[in-house]
């Protein structure tokens, strides 16, 4: 809804400074211009972040986060060289 309003607010912005007669109007004109599109880009990114983002029932909860720190970290196996391993098979 935000993203209809900021457009519209864009749509008067620039209706307001195209039939301005002065300067002051055609300042007022440009500056809700901007302010609605600046407004809308960012309602849009808004709604990108929000489509993708977890919700927080997914999110670990405080035990668990303790649960994994205190968990000693695990040592990744050395494996052969590749020209042993190619001897080997």
């Amino acid at each position: 809804m935000m993203r209809w309003l900021m457009l519209a607010l864009i749509v008067v912005g620039l209706v307001l400074t195209f039939t301005a007669k002065g300067p002051g109007l055609l300042g007022i004109g440009l500056l809700v211009g901007f302010i609605g599109l600046f407004g809308t880009v960012f309602s849009i990114a808004a709604d990108r972040v929000s489509a993708s983002a977890r919700p927080d029932s997914a999110m670990a909860t405080p035990e668990d986060l303790a649960a994994l720190r205190s968990r000693p970290p695990v040592r990744a196996v050395p494996s052969a060289p590749a020209d042993e391993r190619r001897r080997s098979v």
